[in-house]
């Protein structure tokens, strides 16, 4: 069963992925990114969806926020997925203003009729370890106070694993490389697919 569309929105599902270079392709060949992988098995699971990737890479939760509206008018999306947040902290911006930013997305897509899913972000330890737990835990915050969908880290089964940092991401040790793109789309799928599917999270 389809999740209810609002006044104006195509009747197909529309996932606007609102997001960073991690969504943006940066140093990948077009196409093997993970938001294209998703295309792809949309298509090989029969999942009558269609995707708009509206990343960019280096934008911040404040750059998302500001081009939100925008988008939102222009494909109205009946599923958003918020990929923000990883450039704030490398640039140590406050926390709380990433926090209120991304509850501004989720609201603003949320009042368009969108179902939201927010993919979570966390940064190695030597940030400073009060500093990453607090960055960590407010992608759940945001989401259990919005009643959104969360995926807890996206980069799971790429940072953090045995040589990841060699095998899992480019010469910059920033970016996920190609190998990397399957396992974020599989920390995705199992999240997304029941909101396209209708149920309530």
């Amino acid at each position: 069963m389809w999740p209810t569309v609002a006044v104006g929105q195509s009747a197909e599902p529309l996932i606007l992925v609102v997001g960073d270079s991690l969504s943006a392709e940066y140093g990948l060949a077009r196409g093997s990114g993970w938001v294209a992988l998703l295309e792809q098995r949309l298509a090989r699971e029969k999942v009558a969806a269609r995707v708009v990737n509206a990343s960019i890479s280096g934008d911040t939760t404040s750059g998302g926020r500001s081009r939100l509206p925008a988008l939102l008018a222009q494909h109205k999306p009946t599923h958003v997925i918020l990929e923000l947040g990883g450039n704030d902290a490398l640039r140590g911006l406050p926390l709380n203003m990433t926090q209120d930013n991304l509850t501004a997305m989720a609201r603003a897509s949320k009042a368009s009729g969108a179902r939201v899913l927010i993919a979570g972000m966390q940064m190695p330890p030597n940030y400073g370890r009060q500093y990453a737990d607090d960055f960590a835990s407010l992608f759940a915050t945001v989401a259990k106070s919005e009643g959104t969908a969360l995926v807890p880290f996206l980069l799971k089964g790429v940072a953090d694993v045995a040589d990841g940092e060699a095998k899992m991401f480019q010469a910059d040790r920033i970016h996920p490389n190609a190998a990397a793109q399957p396992v974020m789309l599989d920390n995705v799928w199992p999240v997304l697919l029941p909101l396209l599917r209708g149920s309530s999270k």
